[in-house]
């Protein structure tokens, strides 16, 4: 089984290396006490059945030169990779959705080769097949331009700049309480 997933694994990179890779970039993730949704089936024809409040990771980027670029998710759960643009809403997750793909070289295993836009945002999503799949994973993303990840702010961030606004607040109004005084 080994053997017959790596030169499945080489065939993919063979099939995907047409793009002429002048660029691989790849992104870890892990999906344990992530935001969940709805998934859609591999095939985008509708939401899964099965996969309904699982957890995902996503990822919003871009590419410097159009063409074919190559996807290989893996990852230590039955993980799916899909594919959106110009963006990904949890709660409508058929919206946008370009591709997807389900156990390309096994369980643990998804990806695809896509046709990127230079300049256009994309937005990766992985995910689990079920509700109790999650974990680390890794993607690795090559063809023709250099790959751009946007930076996603986590919720401490927010809530860090919310503080620091409410902080500069109170010392205005300090001051401007100090002035009529």
């Amino acid at each position: 089984m080994f053997l017959k997933s790596t030169l499945l694994a080489l065939a993919f990179f063979a099939f995907a290396s047409t793009a002429q890779a002048d660029s691989i970039h790849t992104i870890t993730g892990d999906t344990t006490g992530a935001a969940i949704f709805d998934r859609p089936v591999e095939n985008l024809s509708g939401l899964s059945e099965i996969g309904t409040d699982v957890s995902f990771n996503q990822f919003t980027f871009t590419v410097s030169a159009a063409g074919a670029y190559s996807f290989l998710t893996t990852a230590a759960f039955d993980s799916l990779a899909f594919l959106y643009s110009p963006s990904f809403d949890p709660s409508s997750s058929l919206t946008n959705a370009l591709i997807g793909n389900d156990d390309l070289l096994g369980t643990t295993t998804s990806g695809f080769v896509a046709n990127l836009d230079a300049g256009t945002t994309y937005v990766l999503v992985i995910t689990g097949f079920e509700g109790f799949e999650y974990g680390k994973h890794s993607t690795t993303i090559g063809g023709p331009g250099a790959v751009t990840i946007s930076a996603v702010p986590e919720p401490e961030t927010y809530a860090l700049m919310a503080l620091g606004l409410g902080v500069v607040g109170l010392a205005r109004r300090r001051v401007q309480s100090l002035k009529t005084a």
